[in-house]
C-alpha cells in the first residue's frame, strides 16, 4: 500500500486525469440510463403503473390501447374464463386539451367503469375521483385543482374535466394523461369526434380470483376467448410498441461506455508499466516480492476507479432531479451500484496485461543494464 500511494502521490496529475476522465464517463452513463428509465416510463407509465394484473386487447391492436377494440361478445367471453375474477372496462382517446389558461395541447384520457381497477397504483397529491368529471393527472404535468377543458371539433360538445389528485410516472405515449371514470372519458372522446360510438370499449382489465396466477391465466383467456390478446400487467408495458427499439438504442450507448471505461484504465496502466520498467526490475533485484507489485497495481486500480465512481455519482447527484423537456429524471439506487460494480470489475480485468508484464520481470536484468517488460 506505501509502494502504491507513494506513487500516486508524486505522479498525482496523471491518476486526477484518468480519474477526472473516469468521473466523466460514470456521469454519461448515468445521465443516460436516468433518461431512458424516464423515456421508457412516459411512453407505458399509465399501464405499468396501474393496478390491474391483467390487461386484454384485441389482438390486432399490437398492445396499443387506443387501437384496441373489443366487442360485447369477446368481453361477455372474457369474463366467463374460469380464474377471471373482477373486470373492467377500458376507454381511452386522445384529445386536445386546455390547462387552465395555458396552451393547447394533447392529453390521454383513460376512463374505467370500476374505480377499483385500471387505476394508478398511489397518488403523490390530492384524492382519487369521486364523480364524474374527476380525474387524477399525471403529477409532471398537472396539479390538484386543475380544470382541463377539452377542445372539441365541429358538431362536438364541450366538455372538461377537473384534476382531484395527481399520481407519479403514469404518462402515456409521452403526453400528459388523466385517468377517470368511462362516462366522462366517453364524453371527452364524443367532444373530438362526434361520431365515435359511446359504449366502446379499449381494453378489459382483469383481476384473477385468488389464488389464480395472472401468467396462466392470460393463456386461458386467449385459448377460450377468438382474436383477443391478454397480457400480464409487466408484459403489456414492456411489450408496448416502440420500448423495445428506445431500449436498444440505449443498449448500443451503454455497450460503448462498458467498452471504453476498460480500454482507458487499461492503457493507462500499461503505459505507466512500461514507463517505470527499470524502477520496477530494480525493486525486484533487492527483493520485492511479485505479490507486493501486483498489490500495488492493483491498489491503483481501485483507488482510481472508485474515485472516478464517487465524483461521478457527485456530479449526477444534482442533475438527477432536474427534467429533459417533460422527461422527470430520478436517482435508483440499484442503477448505480450495477455500474459501479460493472465498470470496478472490468477495470480490473484490464489491468491483467499489466500485471502479467510485471510478473514477468526478471530480477537479473538489474545486473544486466535491461529492465524492458
Amino acid at each position: 500500500m506505501f509502494l502504491a500511494l507513494t506513487e500516486m502521490r508524486r505522479a498525482w496529475g496523471r491518476f486526477v486525469l484518468l480519474a477526472g476522465s473516469v468521473a466523466l464517463l460514470v456521469f454519461l452513463i448515468l445521465f443516460q440510463q436516468a433518461l431512458q428509465d424516464a423515456l421508457v416510463t412516459a411512453f407505458i407509465g399509465a399501464v405499468r403503473n396501474q393496478d390491474a394484473p391483467v390487461i386484454v386487447y384485441s389482438v390486432d391492436a399490437q398492445r396499443t390501447l387506443q387501437a384496441s377494440q373489443l366487442d360485447r361478445q369477446q368481453i361477455d367471453g372474457i369474463r366467463g374464463v374460469r380464474g377471471v375474477g373482477a373486470t373492467a372496462r377500458v376507454v381511452q382517446g386522445t384529445s386536445t386539451v386546455r390547462i387552465g389558461n395555458g396552451d393547447l395541447t394533447d392529453a390521454a384520457i383513460i376512463g374505467t367503469d370500476d374505480s377499483s381497477l385500471f387505476v394508478p397504483l398511489e397518488l403523490s397529491g390530492g384524492r382519487r375521483p369521486s364523480a364524474h368529471g374527476e380525474a387524477v393527472g399525471s403529477d409532471v404535468d398537472f396539479e390538484v385543482g386543475d380544470r382541463v377543458e377539452v377542445i372539441p371539433a365541429p358538431g362536438g360538445e364541450a366538455t372538461s374535466l377537473r384534476v382531484v389528485g395527481v399520481a407519479p410516472e403514469i404518462q402515456l405515449n409521452v403526453t400528459p394523461t388523466l385517468f377517470t371514470d368511462d362516462v366522462t372519458a366517453a364524453a371527452a372522446r364524443r367532444a373530438v369526434n362526434p361520431g365515435a360510438p359511446g359504449d366502446l370499449t379499449n381494453a378489459l382489465a382483469v383481476q384473477p380470483e385468488k389464488g389464480v396466477e395472472a401468467a396462466s391465466l392470460t393463456g386461458r383467456i386467449q385459448d377460450a376467448v377468438p382474436d383477443v390478446e391478454a397480457l400480464t400487467r409487466e408484459d403489456a408495458a414492456t411489450r408496448a410498441p416502440g420500448v423495445d427499439q428506445v431500449q436498444q438504442s440505449f443498449r448500443v450507448i451503454f455497450l460503448l461506455y462498458a467498452l471504453v471505461v476498460p480500454l482507458v484504465t487499461g492503457l493507462f496502466f500499461l503505459i505507466l508499466t512500461l514507463q517505470k520498467s527499470r524502477s520496477l526490475t530494480l525493486l525486484r533485484a533487492v527483493g520485492a516480492r511479485p505479490a507486493v507489485l501486483v498489490r500495488s497495481l492493483l491498489l491503483q486500480v481501485v483507488a482510481v476507479l472508485v474515485i472516478g465512481i464517487a465524483v461521478g455519482l457527485a456530479l449526477f447527484l444534482p442533475v438527477s432531479s432536474l427534467r429533459v423537456g417533460s422527461l422527470p429524471l430520478r436517482f435508483d439506487g440499484t442503477v448505480v451500484v450495477v455500474w459501479a460494480t460493472a465498470l470496478i470489475v472490468l477495470g480490473l480485468l484490464s489491468a491483467l496485461v499489466s500485471l502479467r508484464r510485471v510478473l514477468r520481470i526478471d530480477p537479473i536484468e538489474a545486473t544486466t543494464g535491461g529492465g524492458g517488460l
